[in-house]
């Protein structure tokens, strides 16, 4: 096994690799929010629209549906960056190996991307918002629509 240098041409590849992936993930969750957003908007539009407050808390299904999705990309956003720490202290000890760049995954298998996600529904980010949202959505159905 070669260890590798942090100046190859490869290093720097697998490292660009890993912080688009990243970068992927945190635009996968804006994403989410933002679509979140638009389709509980038009649902409750379109709620007014036919005079159904009732009908109101359809809009709640996108809104956890949602949240768990943002929650899961928040998830695999973690697992890559603990990936890429890991890497980089291999690097700065250098353990780091040739097989290690050919290894472009969260890590720890579904059961550790699954207590990820998990981890992540208490994010700061997440929840928040997704409560506000709810909240929203039942003052709307009190107040607004009916």
């Amino acid at each position: 096994m070669t260890n590798l240098n942090t100046d190859s041409s490869s290093v720097q590849s697998y490292l660009t690799i890993l912080q688009n992936i990243i970068s992927r993930m945190a635009s996968n969750s804006a994403s989410c929010k933002t679509w979140c957003v638009t389709l509980v908007s038009a649902i409750l539009v379109l709620i007014a629209d036919k005079s159904k407050p009732d009908y109101a808390l359809i809009a709640v299904i996108p809104i956890l549906l949602f949240f768990f999705l943002d929650a899961y990309y928040l998830g695999l956003e973690r697992g890559f960056r603990d990936s890429y720490n890991e890497f980089i202290k291999k690097l700065h000890a250098n353990s780091a190996v040739v097989e290690d760049i050919f290894i472009v995954s969260p890590g720890g298998g579904t059961l550790h991307i699954l207590g990820l996600t998990f981890k992540s529904l208490y994010s700061i980010s997440v929840w928040p918002f997704y409560g506000v949202l709810l909240v929203m959505v039942q003052v709307a159905k009190k107040c607004v629509l009916s």
